[in-house]
Parts: C-alpha cells; structure tokens; sequence
C-alpha cells in the first residue's frame, strides 16, 4: 500500500522564452510520488526531464500547475517559493564539490552556511553518520583530486542528504562514470536512499540505471509524460508503440485480433489480461514481442532468417525474418552461433502480449499530443 504523495505536481507547463521550439519544455505534466519512493525520468535527449527537474527545484519557474512537498504548496497560484525554502536537495552531474576543502568539509558545507569550522558536535555527528553510510570511512580527510569518480558522487550524495532534505533530485549523477562503475553505483545508491528513507526523482537517459533504482518510472517524450508506474508495469504493459520501443528492446508485428487471442505469421498468442488490450473482435493491430518471447528450438517447424547478431557473452541478440518479411528478436545462448542468413528454427513463449492498434503511426506521439 502506497503512502500519501511526498511529491505532486499538477499539469505543470515550463516555457523558455529564449527557446527557438515552438513548444514548452513541459507540457501539462502530472505525477505523484510517495514517501520514500524513488522515481526515474527516463527518456531522450531534448525531452524535459532536466527541465522539470529545475521547476521542482525552484531553479525554473513553471508556465502553469501546481508543485506541491507533502502538505506544503511550493509552486502555484500566488506562491512561488525560493529554492533555498522548498527542503530540495540537488546532485548534480558534474558533483560540485569544493576542490579546496576535505571530503568531511565537503559534506559539512551544507550544514554550516560554508563555515565548517562553525560546526558544533550535533553537526559533526550528523557528518559521521553520513561518512558511513555512503561507505566512505577512512577517506574524510582526503581531497576531491585525491578519490575517484564513483567515491567523489557518494560524497556529493552525502553533502545533498546532510540538511535532511524533504525531497532529493539527481540530474543524470552516473554520466561521468564508465559503465560498469555506474551499474555499480546505481545499486550503491539506492540503497544509501532506501536506508536514510529518503524520497528522491532521478533524471537519467540510461534504462539500466531507471530499472535498477526505480519504484516509479516516467517515461517522457517531448514535453508529454507517455506513462508512469512501476518499472514493471511500464516494460510489460506500455501504454502506446513509443514506449514499447523505447523501453527495453522489442519488434512490432502485424496480427489480426480476436476477444482473446491474436492471430500473426508465428501462430495464434494469448492476449494478457491488462488495460493496454481493448476487446475487439476481427481488428488488425500490432503485436509487440521481447526477444525473450522468441525461443531458438531447431525441432520447431518454424523457420525464421539470421540478418543480424549481436554477441553479448552469455547470449547473441539475433535480428531474425520471418517467411513474409517481418523482423523478430531473439536471445540465444551464445554456443548456438548461426552464420547469417542461416534458416533456424523458432518458436514462442510469450504469455504476456501486447497489441496496438494498427493505425497508430509509430512516430505519431507529437501530432497526437500537439
């Protein structure tokens, strides 16, 4: 059970009057966020997460809409209160720490006004704490040049928890970092967030980091919020093709859909039981299919083309046609390596289908919100 929102934003809208869009950076967003949640905004570049972000800040201010911490109204009608009074806390994506100052001054500096000489034992508690909960004991007194990258975000994640901040906001916190570090991190994180209890929204582009962090994803496009909900939901149940082709990896088939069941060139595949399938009967839709829908099994009459392969280790990502010329994809244990344009056998498991009406454009998101 879900706890009351921590975070409520209302048909937010941002606008940069310098901007040379004809559209606002955000466009009548709306979400809430529970206490102690943690919520990713994913999407790519240009599409208004770092903007919201700054509006929930106080760095921007918003067009229109209603920001609200808990109980407080922090943006809307007549209020529009300053960053340093809303209680958000901000990582940045370049950490901004004081290169003059220790690692334990560092941290210290959002609790002293800049003074840490000024710190008094409660404050100095409150350092330790945090020293050793984002598993830096031992490093205090060294300097930002003197640790790495992984290590300098945890002390610019301490700093940011030092005044208790209400809520916390990371703008893409991982991007410096190569990408087995900011796998790492990212689990790191979140437990560092889940142990102080904190709520907090991360801005990233990367889906690993969203699905690794996430109680709550937003998935945006453009300005528009396209869905919001668990990393779960949002991966099996996409809302429309954008989405699904967004979100983890996929192919769109065609298909012809009864109540119950969808009829495509792989055979006849159940439908799943959610609000993204409409009931209909007779209807031409789009079916989405994940790779790991797509089993490799050389009994199965079914025979599909290699076009394309990606070796991953453990596993080939294969791009495979179908007879009548459509594209699946597939994961296949990586000692089954098929030469291309190799006939293989397929079949699927996919218990879990999603359709789309075929009239939907795939490109169709910006005409359809505009």
């Amino acid at each position: 059970m879900r706890m009351a929102p921590d975070l409520q934003i209302d048909a937010l809208t941002v606008r940069y009057p310098d901007s040379k869009s004809e559209f606002p950076a955000v466009r009548g967003l709306s979400l809430n966020l529970a206490a102690g949640e943690i919520a990713c905004l994913l999407g790519p570049s240009g599409c208004g997460k770092s903007s919201l972000l700054r509006a929930v800040a106080g760095f921007v201010t918003p067009a229109t809409g209603q920001i609200r911490l808990g109980e407080q109204l922090v943006f809307g009608p007549g209020v529009n209160l300053a960053p340093e009074k809303r209680g958000v806390g901000m990582v940045f994506q370049d950490y901004a720490l004081f290169p003059h100052l220790s690692l334990k001054d560092n941290i210290l500096f959002g609790l002293t006004a800049g003074r840490p000489k000024s710190a008094g034992a409660e404050e100095s508690r409150r350092v330790d704490a945090l020293v050793e909960l984002v598993g830096l004991r031992g490093y205090e007194d060294r300097f930002p040049h003197e640790i790495s990258g992984g290590q300098a975000q945890r002390v610019a994640l301490a700093r940011a928890l030092a005044p208790k901040p209400r809520l916390l906001l990371l703008d893409e916190p991982f991007s410096n970092l190569d990408p087995n570090l900011r796998a790492r991190l990212a689990r790191e994180v979140r437990e560092i967030l889940r142990e102080a209890e904190q709520t907090a929204v991360l801005v990233t582009h990367d889906q690993s980091e969203a699905f690794a962090m996430a109680d709550q994803l937003g998935v945006m496009f453009n300005g528009y919020l396209a869905q919001w909900g668990s990393p779960y939901d949002v991966y099996h149940e996409p809302c429309i093709p954008e989405v699904a082709k967004f979100i983890g990896e996929g192919a769109l088939i065609t298909g012809r859909q009864n109540q119950h069941s969808v009829e495509t060139a792989v055979g006849q595949l159940p439908l799943a039981p959610c609000c993204c399938n409409e009931s209909a009967s007779n209807k031409e839709v789009r079916v989405l299919l994940r790779p790991d829908d797509v089993i490799h099994d050389d009994d199965s009459p079914l025979q599909a083309r290699v076009i394309r392969k990606s070796f991953r280790g453990a596993d080939f990502l294969y791009t495979l046609e179908l007879p009548g010329g459509e594209q699946v994809l597939s994961l296949v244990p990586s000692h089954h390596d098929h030469p291309l344009d190799a006939p293989i056998g397929i079949r699927l498991e996919a218990d879990h289908v999603i359709t789309f009406p075929a009239s939907q454009p795939i490109q169709a998101f910006e005409k359809s919100k505009a």
